[in-house]
């Protein structure tokens, strides 16, 4: 008999992303998380690297819904705020939706808040700025569907940029990161009084990569990837910059 049925939702970080398996591909916290929940949990992974919001809407959210899942995780919309179009009212509405649905399924729901990808990649404060409001608005959409839905909430901008939690891309959890956040869920679930087996260890059971690793990584490979997560974004970026770099002039003017 099946005790929990788990289905989890997102983007590459949900998919795993930067706790990589022996023999190739990616594990990632929502299957430590599984895990923890013991043999009988049933564990369905959604995620695709690259997704937005409205790709987990469409694509993901029907598959979920025919699981008929008692456990899910809607972590998603980094890639929506390296996009020109972001619009966190549209985006809040999206998501809102998507919880609501799980939820009257008969879904315990996890959510997060994310955090600020101009402090993750040390960005300039002219670029930092405005990539930060932008996470700001979503995550207040986040706070307000956790409040409305009782979702188990986690904060993952709580500690997240100490770079122990983070693999060499700076976008992706490390291993010690993904079991940070699969420790942190099982730990919400628990308190809240869902069957959880055992508490995820901490400990990475894989070697970090080196200095010269990282370096190589950003130089090669690190680039590439912002640069397919942002294919719109630069000309609005550059918009924000001279209204971030202007408006202080304007002020002192009047």
């Amino acid at each position: 008999m099946v005790m929990v049925r788990f289905a989890a939702l997102g983007d590459s970080v949900t998919s795993g992303y930067g706790d990589p398996i022996p023999g190739g591909g990616w594990r990632g916290w929502a299957a430590i998380l599984a895990q923890a929940l013991g043999e009988k949990a049933e564990f369905h992974n959604l995620a695709v690297s690259g997704a937005r919001i409205g790709d987990v809407a469409e694509k993901q959210l029907p598959v979920a819904l025919d699981l008929r899942p008692t456990l899910a995780s809607v972590l998603i919309g980094m890639n929506d705020t390296l996009r020109g179009d972001f619009d966190p009212v549209a985006l809040g509405y999206r998501l809102s939706e998507m919880v609501a649905r799980l939820t009257e399924g008969g879904a315990t729901v996890l959510t997060a808040r994310l955090p600020d990808p101009g402090r993750m990649f040390g960005l300039p404060g002219a670029i930092a700025r405005p990539l930060g409001r932008r996470m700001e608005a979503l995550n207040e959409a986040l706070d307000r569907i956790a409040v409305e839905y009782r979702t188990l909430h986690m904060d993952l901008a709580g500690g997240a940029y100490s770079r122990n939690n983070w693999s060499v891309d700076r976008l992706h959890p490390s291993e010690v990161g993904h079991r940070l956040l699969a420790f942190r869920f099982a730990t919400a679930l628990r308190d809240a009084g869902h069957p959880v087996a055992t508490l995820p260890g901490l400990a990475a059971s894989n070697p970090e990569p080196t200095v010269g690793q990282r370096v190589w990584w950003m130089a090669t490979q690190g680039n590439k990837w912002l640069l397919r997560r942002s294919t719109d974004l630069f000309p609005t970026l550059a918009r924000m910059v001279y209204e971030e770099i202007a408006t202080p002039q304007i002020r002192n003017l009047r």
